[in-house]
């Protein structure tokens, strides 16, 4: 059983191979066509794996999308006929993400995609729900049975909603009306702030640790706790059930924290203040909510997913405050993550088949061969050093503890937002100023937002409060005081630190760089930021190459060839 699915006409297209309940690819198109969060149809993304893994629609026997379109037509009709005239911005406005070819012709769309790139019969096209695709995730979590929440901009029918997952079925349970939704209040806020909607939340996350509590009581007035554990956000405050993010706030929002910041000005304290206050809300609703669930269905272990369950501050509130042995959290959890979602979704829930793997790691995208990382190089005119397993961990482990910036490109590319290992860069967190310097000669990045570590999973409570493992970079755990000092860059202003926990059995080579800079220096612990440059991360040789020759980067690793600034190119 091979399910095919598919995402396009919205933000995060792509697409994801399932066979028998096995993921066998999962591609975004933004690294192929290098447009961040790109609605355009995945044609490249389908064409590679026509290439690499003989993907032929003859073999498919379903192709699966992520929206129920008879739902979401009947959530927009709605939303349009109860605000008229105003509404009608919803079905014009190309800043909503429910685009009109996604709501009346989805299925035709994605039919006429597919056709250009395949000859013969197609498959027949099966519309999932979308928060049954997040939920999904649930089939390859590491647990038997879990309570699932799902918290997002919204769905087609809800933007919250819960799910028991138990073996190979998930039953919902609770949900949410698609406007009553903490992940749209925190867009459009986002927005407010001069930051991209559908995109730059983390970034007000980040600046959230900056500010005071100066509006934290006020904003809770715009999302009120209810006794049973749900939450109602007053739509007095708020607009984008008419205007989508053309208008998002009523007069009374305004009043309350002022007008929207323009993109690129000055930072004030309001700003920083109004982001504190967002997250702070957040966070409570997030753990009300858990929490109410918890209550009526009780379970040991929590599966959080869609775009809310980035929020990796509130992900580790949850963990400290509901009692619960772990939360399990998708490197795709956003909408990255929604064709595999409906791959596994029509697989298990569907067709009921069993389940068969853990998802342990990301790797699942396109990866580069030796012969073809050798051109890349040649044609770019560089030289490089081919070393073996152990001198290219001990060279690039020296070059770290030099103070060097490392490009680090090996095997197929992670899934999700985050660089996971594989399309990294990596630096010393021991340098105060390594912060300093990315963002200098590299990242060009907003000056209050933090740097990721990674450490090995075996030694991450040295440095971590840290109960579980967190391959994904789910969770911003405190860094315990006596370490803060020996990693000065990778610790955010609030004292915590969004980590990547590794293990030796599913990246060894990463393990072994990581175990190596610790033997030589006494801390095993390394930043790792994507690798891009205000561009979706590197996904082939060439656009490392790239990026490695435009910023300032020392050392660019390549597989097993290492390439070093200083005598890169032939005589230099």
């Amino acid at each position: 059983m091979r399910v095919l699915g598919l995402v396009s006409n919205t933000h995060d297209s792509g697409l994801a191979l399932v066979q028998d309940g096995r993921i066998e690819c999962v591609f975004e198109e933004e690294r192929f066509n290098r447009e961040k969060r790109t609605k355009a149809f995945p044609a490249l993304s389908l064409a590679h794996a026509i290439r690499t893994l003989r993907l032929d629609l003859g073999a498919i026997d379903a192709v699966v999308t992520p929206w129920d379109q008879r739902k979401l037509r009947a959530f927009v009709a709605r939303a349009v006929l109860s605000g008229l005239p105003g509404s009608l911005q919803l079905m014009h406005s190309a800043a909503h993400p429910a685009q009109r070819n996604q709501i009346l012709s989805l299925n035709r769309y994605l039919l006429k995609g597919l056709r250009a790139a395949f000859a013969g019969p197609l498959p027949p096209i099966v519309n999932v729900g979308h928060h049954d695709a997040h939920a999904a995730a649930f089939f390859v979590s590491p647990f038997d049975d879990a309570l699932v929440v799902v918290m997002d901009g919204y769905g087609d029918d809800c933007s919250s909603s819960a799910y028991v997952g138990r073996g190979n079925r998930l039953d919902r349970v609770w949900k949410t009306d698609p406007f009553n939704s903490i992940g749209l209040v925190y867009t459009v806020v986002t927005g407010h702030l001069g930051f991209e909607g559908f995109g730059d939340e983390g970034k007000v996350m980040g600046l959230a640790a900056l500010g005071s509590d100066r509006y934290v009581e006020a904003f809770r007035r715009l999302i009120r706790l209810e006794p049973d554990g749900g939450y109602t956000v007053d739509m007095s405050y708020f607009d984008y059930g008419r205007y989508g993010q053309l208008r998002p706030f009523k007069a009374k929002f305004i009043e309350l924290f002022g007008p929207a910041r323009e993109p690129g000005a000055p930072l004030t304290a309001r700003d920083e203040d109004l982001a504190h206050a967002l997250q702070v809300v957040t966070e409570e609703t997030m753990v009300h909510v858990v929490g109410g669930l918890l209550q009526r269905y009780p379970q040991r272990n929590v599966v959080l997913t869609g775009g809310v369950a980035l929020n990796c501050v509130a992900n580790r509130r949850i963990l400290e405050m509901c009692k619960i042995d772990r939360l399990w959290v998708p490197p795709c959890a956003s909408d990255t993550g929604a064709p595999l979602g409906a791959a596994l979704w029509h697989t298990h829930q569907t067709l009921g088949l069993p389940r068969v793997m853990e998802m342990t790691h990301p790797f699942y995208g396109a990866e580069a061969s030796d012969a073809e990382i050798d051109a890349a190089l040649a044609a770019a005119g560089l030289t490089a050093t081919v070393f073996d397993e152990a001198s290219l961990i001990e060279v690039t482990a020296t070059a770290l503890t030099e103070g060097k910036v490392i490009g680090w490109f090996q095997g197929r590319f992670e899934m999700g937002p985050r660089a996971l290992g594989n399309r990294s860069i990596l630096a010393d967190p021991r340098r105060a100023d390594m912060k300093d310097v990315l963002n200098a000669r590299i990242k060009k990045r907003e000056a209050f937002r933090p740097f990721a570590p990674a450490v090995p999973w075996e030694r991450a409570a040295e440095f971590f409060d840290i109960r579980q493992p967190d391959p994904f970079m789910t969770l911003a755990l405190r860094v315990r005081a006596d370490k803060r000092d020996q990693i000065p860059a990778a610790v955010h202003v609030d004292g915590t630190a969004r980590i990547q926990t590794v293990e030796r059995s599913t990246n060894p080579r990463y393990h072994a760089l990581l175990t190596a800079f610790g033997a030589k220096t006494g801390v095993p612990v390394l930043i790792n930021t994507s690798f891009n440059e205000n561009e979706p991360i590197v996904a082939r040789p060439e656009e490392a190459i790239a990026c490695f020759l435009r910023t300032r980067m020392d050392v660019l690793v390549l597989g097993t060839r290492f390439v070093d600034r200083a005598v890169a190119r032939p005589g230099g």
